[in-house]
């Protein structure tokens, strides 16, 4: 992921106001990103835990996407798969977060959900070395391929909460 200023962060949200995108509450330790390492850019707002943030970057340009959690995922501490990362060995949280989608389709109420990592842990998850399965596993392989399908599928949901076709 190519590294973002504030204001570019801001300018990539694309399912609130933009009153709402400047009053934003930034990612903590921005300055200590490493951007090389990031498929996304994810995070919670202090003020209120339900309330997350992800900026994925596309094509075209980076999408700024408004979450929420669900109020049963996060009470729940039921065993769920990020949506995302595909972690299987999750020691974490799950949570139901749901996106307003952008433009008209947004005013009129519609929504996209995805079961995602609480903490947006997904860009650490994937690069956790896996346990060789049989005698000539390719650790570097399956660890690079992981991280490709984290990218792909957050582009993926970026493009449906702007309506784009895949």
């Amino acid at each position: 992921m190519e590294m973002l200023s504030q204001q570019e962060i801001r300018d990539a949200f694309v399912n609130c106001s933009r009153t709402e995108a400047a009053e934003l509450p930034m990612p903590p330790g921005l300055h200590e990103v490493d951007w090389s390492r990031r498929e996304y850019l994810g995070w919670r707002d202090p003020r209120s835990p339900q309330r997350g943030f992800v900026v994925v970057p596309t094509v075209d340009s980076p999408v700024g996407i408004v979450l929420r959690a669900s109020d049963a995922s996060m009470r729940s501490h039921s065993a769920s798969m990020c949506g995302w990362c595909q972690d299987v060995q999750l020691t974490h949280d799950v949570y139901l977060y749901v996106a307003r989608r952008a433009g008209q389709a947004g005013r009129n109420g519609d929504t996209v959900g995805t079961m995602l990592c609480g903490d947006f842990d997904c860009c650490e998850n994937v690069r956790r070395k896996p346990s060789p399965a049989v005698v000539g596993f390719d650790v570097e392989a399956a660890v690079a391929a992981r991280i490709a399908g984290l990218g792909e599928r957050a582009q993926r949901f970026a493009a449906t909460v702007v309506g784009a076709r895949i």
